[in-house]
């Protein structure tokens, strides 16, 4: 049993992991080059970015040694530039870094060591598509509890009363046996001349006994 309602549960967070990530899609900055100098100046990047369609909740995977690289949103003015002037932001410098797109429009990044974004280190990519909003989910109305169905006869589930005691027998107990105690069995007659006669030859048997 604690293996199969493991497995379910493990089924269930395995299904809502591939409905998160079927949502976005995740996209490694410059695939195998990594966050690094372009060995072809800014083509490398320009290149990378052409063709592909970035929208808000894809994750950008930046790929760099920490203290080696950062990596910091700017607007195009300072991107152009490779100025840190108006900074979107403060710079990521422990790498390998994970950035989500939260809006549409035109992004930029650039690595403010040194001149490496003057020698092509940098990043533009348009982004497409809102935030998904889910519609408010109405919820179910609520069914009013249904009373249990009672008896028409009241009598019929109530407690037979135990029969009355014969007339000259004992008085019922002021206070009943704790549940599950038997009741011993009213003696008969019968059983009442077998114990006599049993006790009779115990004691002829004992007489006799003394007498030898």
């Amino acid at each position: 049993m604690d293996r199969f309602v493991s497995k379910v549960v493990f089924g269930s967070i395995f299904a809502a992991m591939l409905q998160y990530i079927g949502a976005q899609t995740v996209h490694i900055v410059g695939d195998g080059v990594g966050w690094d100098i372009p060995p072809n100046n800014s083509v490398s990047y320009t290149n990378w970015a052409s063709g592909k369609t970035f929208k808000v909740g894809d994750i950008l995977v930046f790929n760099f040694m920490t203290n080696q690289h950062d990596i910091l949103r700017v607007p195009k003015s300072s991107y152009d530039a490779c100025s840190k002037d108006n900074a979107i932001g403060s710079a990521i410098t422990t790498g390998p870094a994970n950035i989500t797109l939260d809006s549409a429009g035109e992004h930029y990044y650039i690595c403010t060591f040194g001149s490496h974004c003057q020698v092509g280190q940098k990043l533009a990519i348009t982004v497409s598509g809102t935030p998904g909003v889910n519609p408010p989910t109405s919820s179910p109305p609520t069914t009013p509890a249904t009373p249990s169905p009672t008896s028409s006869q009241p009598d019929a589930c109530a407690p037979t009363p135990s029969s009355a005691p014969n007339a000259g027998g004992p008085a019922p107990s002021a206070t009943p046996p704790p549940a599950g105690t038997p009741y011993p069995p009213p003696p008969d007659s019968s059983s009442t001349s077998v114990f006599a006669s049993l006790l009779l030859v115990l004691l002829l048997s004992i007489g006799a006994a003394l007498v030898i």
